[in-house]
């Protein structure tokens, strides 16, 4: 059973790496819908992670790595995300929706001794997958009068993944203090279209051939993050304070983009492959500064077994990116979140729903784009539960994982998009005391 785990481990990993996962309009920009640190645990107290120091031996936290005193056991994640999004904007009345489904989360965790502990996870960081098509009429002079004589089409195409894998490595100093650090590896190729097209008054193509601005990002990205955390824990009335705090840092990115500029044909319907090409323009950059400086604090208060509830501070500094040759300043991001946990009585063998740990929160997220003076910021609530499996115990979890969240993005000012969404989000959480040798047979 362990090695079929291990076989899958691997397998699942290439699939996500080729999984094609569709997202906002606003994904045009930079690098796309960020997807990261979406485990089902951490979404469904929305996006806490920072201070949560799971009470069972069985969760490992990637995003804090400081906060796994607890962890015990060896555990595998495999988690998937079914997104519903629902666009509207002003311009002509235009609505539209998109469904997508998409391995979300890998990870393998494991203890190396009573202090130290190590996970593995691999993730899609940011993702575009989009196709929106802008029709104009087009007006011209003639005899003086102004004609119409057609329409110009401006197509606008996104695809592909940036994939992240991690190492994470915690410490438990003392019974109140511990550190972690995660190595964090990003890679994958983006691709932008933008094509202008020219049809006369019937419909049907008037020009020879197709202008097209195409934009391809090449990532490759390296960073750490450093994680820390204190929880205090009164062992008469078992009330518990933690604090945490993280930075992102060591940057070290290679992002070359290339850019051409050219006309040409496409050689059948589908619009696979081009014909009779011509090169008006090629030139290729390079950017330094596509992940930048990241932190986060967090505060919680809990009672041991029972509840937990915290609120979180994160940050990201604006990045720089070069978009259809041109260079587009992100601003910096807040998000502000609050979440937690309840378990009402898991020794409750004759209630089933007793021992199921339900999960809540909320979040506001001040985006990091910022269009015609929109800021498009994020808001939403969530929900969560984690049913157990019928052989595990308090002190050895495992089970199904189910998650919801519901929010909003962006805004119908300016004839901007207005996003709904409902994220659904279901995973299993293995967990088993495996590697150690027995004492006696």
């Amino acid at each position: 059973m362990k090695k079929i785990f291990a076989v899958s481990f691997i397998s699942v990993g290439y699939f996500l790496n080729a999984q094609s996962i569709s997202n906002s309009p606003y994904a045009t920009y930079g690098i796309g819908d960020v997807k990261y640190d979406n485990t089902i645990e951490t979404a469904s107290m929305g996006g806490i992670s920072t201070a949560f120091i799971s009470d069972f031996t069985s969760s490992f936290n990637f995003a804090n790595p400081a906060n796994n005193s607890n962890f015990e056991l060896t555990s595998i994640r495999l988690e998937a995300t079914n997104e519903n999004n629902y666009f509207k904007t002003n311009y002509n009345d235009t609505k539209s929706t998109k469904h997508s489904t998409y391995l979300s989360n890998i990870a393998l965790a494991f203890p190396l001794s009573p202090k130290v502990k190590m996970g593995l996870s691999y993730q899609p960081y940011s993702s575009k997958t989009y196709d929106i098509q802008n029709t104009e009429k087009r007006y011209e002079m003639i005899e003086n009068v102004e004609t119409f004589t057609g329409y110009y089409t401006n197509r606008f195409k996104g695809s592909g993944t940036l994939n992240t894998a991690q190492a994470a490595v915690s410490y438990k100093i003392d019974q109140n203090f511990a550190v972690g650090l995660r190595a964090n590896l990003y890679f994958g190729n983006l691709y932008d279209l933008n094509e202008i097209k020219s049809f006369g008054t019937d419909g049907i193509s008037d020009a020879e051939y197709i202008n097209g601005y195409e934009t391809k990002n090449s990532i490759k990205n390296f960073n750490f993050t450093l994680g820390g955390s204190y929880q205090s824990l009164n062992p008469r009335t078992d009330k518990k304070l933690t604090i945490g705090a993280t930075a992102t840092f060591g940057n070290t990115s290679n992002m070359t983009t290339d850019y051409v500029n050219s006309t040409y044909l496409y050689a059948d319907a589908a619009e696979s492959s081009k014909i009779l090409e011509t090169v008006i323009e090629r030139k290729s950059t390079s950017s330094k500064n596509l992940l930048p400086l990241q932190a986060s604090l967090g505060v919680g208060y809990g009672s041991e077994n029972h509840w937990f509830l915290s609120g979180q501070l994160d940050y990201k500094k604006g990045e720089d990116i070069s978009y259809f040759g041109k260079s587009f300043d992100f601003q910096d991001t807040y998000r502000i979140s609050a979440g937690g946990w309840y378990l009402p009585n898991y020794n409750n063998f004759r209630n089933y729903f007793s021992r199921v740990i339900y999960r809540y929160g909320a979040f506001y997220e001040r985006g990091n784009l910022k269009i015609d003076g929109n800021s498009i910021n994020k808001f939403g609530i969530s929900a969560g539960v984690m049913l157990p499996f019928k052989t595990s115990s308090i002190t050895r979890m495992s089970g199904l994982e189910l998650g919801v969240e519901v929010g909003k993005r962006g805004t119908l000012n300016n004839n901007l998009i207005n996003q709904n969404y409902i994220n659904l989000r279901v995973g299993f959480n293995f967990a088993d005391r495996w590697f150690r040798k027995n004492l006696y047979n």
